[in-house]
């Protein structure tokens, strides 16, 4: 059980507090990349878009349309780059598509 405190704390410092002591950050995170995959995607992509997972710092992403995957296969660099710039910091190195 935590210990209780006496001083007052903001309530996303609380947060970020109990995000860290639990260790919950790495589904933190699996929730914030598949959140800004469809941010930057658009429409277009996430009609076609059946799965994202990211698992360690790889980020699998299952489409519907091989046209597709094909066209997003030349882009991977850049697509890492916008969604680690996306979410302010390094977690995805590396994607598959499937």
């Amino acid at each position: 059980m935590a210990k209780r405190r006496n001083e007052y704390i903001s309530l996303s410092d609380a947060l970020k507090e109990f995000v860290n002591e639990n260790k919950l950050e790495t589904g933190m995170d699996k929730v914030d990349v598949r959140n800004a995959w469809q941010n930057l995607m658009g429409n277009g992509v996430n009609n076609y878009t059946t799965q994202v997972q990211l698992r360690q710092d790889t980020l699998y992403v299952s489409l519907s349309s091989s046209v597709l995957r094909q066209e997003l296969s030349y882009g991977k660099e850049k697509i890492v780059k916008m969604l680690n710039d996306e979410l302010g910091k390094e977690i995805v190195k590396s994607i598959v598509l499937r």
